[in-house]
């Protein structure tokens, strides 16, 4: 399994919410050039709640095509929808998807024994490789750590994105789940500290403007190098945390178009433009943080 910074990879858009596919091609170098450890694309930060079926996997043959074999690719493939999330998976595996990323159902609420056997039934029908993927903020559930062993033991299950922010899981779901199972953070502010006990990644938003610097911070983090680690990890935390200032992907894309790695931030709706407070903030994150001298 991969180790290190994996990208949550942005879907480029127009002015006009149409996905960029020539912005595409230059993120996908852009990271292979910085040393991203892989391309996590149509997740919940490639805005894949608002992309239809075919445009979902017209991005990730996209991103496969320009990859061309030189970096690991990933991809989204959650629902909420049980049905939709298997069609979803098969449809991946076809393309050369070797990972799915698959988020806990959102909205539905379901049990811990409905998360069983909804991440149960999509590995028995799909046969596509399942990375779970825990982030409550969003979803409204918690995949709690005796679930996702339960999980590790079958089904193709091979690691977990925890975007709880809480650390001390790190341990716990190294000891349920062993050695082999891939622990990655979904959380930027803390990934340093989550690699530092044991984790074997992150998967980032913030790579999508500081590739080469989380590249060298999960270096840093997976080799025990701790007081270098968290150096480079303080010089980047005005970026994790004003990455969020408004939601998800709307600050990382008007971050990338200010740094001149695609070519506007468009959205698609409910989500707007960055508002200009926010953008105020975002220019000072990235000054902070030296990036912004790139531009």
């Amino acid at each position: 399994m991969l180790s290190g910074s994996l990208v949550a990879l942005i879907t480029p858009m127009d002015e006009q919410g149409e996905v960029d596919f020539s912005s595409l091609q230059r993120l996908v170098e852009y990271h292979i050039l910085a040393g991203t450890a892989g391309l996590v694309v149509v997740g919940t930060t490639g805005e894949s709640a608002t992309l239809s079926m075919s445009e979902h996997l017209a991005v990730v043959s996209a991103t496969l095509e320009q990859a061309a074999g030189r970096i690991p690719v990933l991809a989204g493939c959650g629902s909420n929808n049980t049905r939709h999330a298997i069609e979803l998976a098969r449809e991946l595996k076809v393309l050369g998807i070797q990972w799915g990323l698959s988020v806990t159902p959102y909205y539905n609420k379901p049990t811990q024994e409905g998360l069983y056997r909804h991440y149960a039934a999509i590995g028995e029908a799909s046969g596509l490789p399942q990375i779970l993927y825990n982030v409550p903020g969003r979803t409204g559930c918690d995949l709690q750590p005796a679930t996702v062993a339960r999980l590790a033991q079958q089904f193709g299950i091979c690691g977990i994105k925890e975007a709880t922010g809480d650390v001390a899981r790190v341990t716990t779901l190294r000891d349920l789940c062993g050695a082999e199972f891939a622990l990655y953070s979904g959380d930027d502010a803390s990934a340093c500290d989550f690699m530092l006990r044991g984790g074997n990644g992150v998967i980032s938003v913030t790579t999508n403007v500081a590739a080469a610097e989380m590249a060298q911070l999960c270096r840093l983090a997976l080799a025990g190098e701790r007081d270098a680690a968290l150096a480079l990890n303080e010089q980047l935390m005005p970026v994790h945390r004003t990455l969020f200032i408004e939601s998800n992907p709307i600050p990382v894309k008007w971050a990338c178009a200010r740094l001149g790695l695609i070519a506007n931030s468009g959205l698609r709706l409910p989500l707007t433009p960055l508002s200009t407070d926010g953008a105020m903030a975002m220019e000072q994150a990235l000054t902070r943080a030296e990036l912004i001298k790139r531009a």
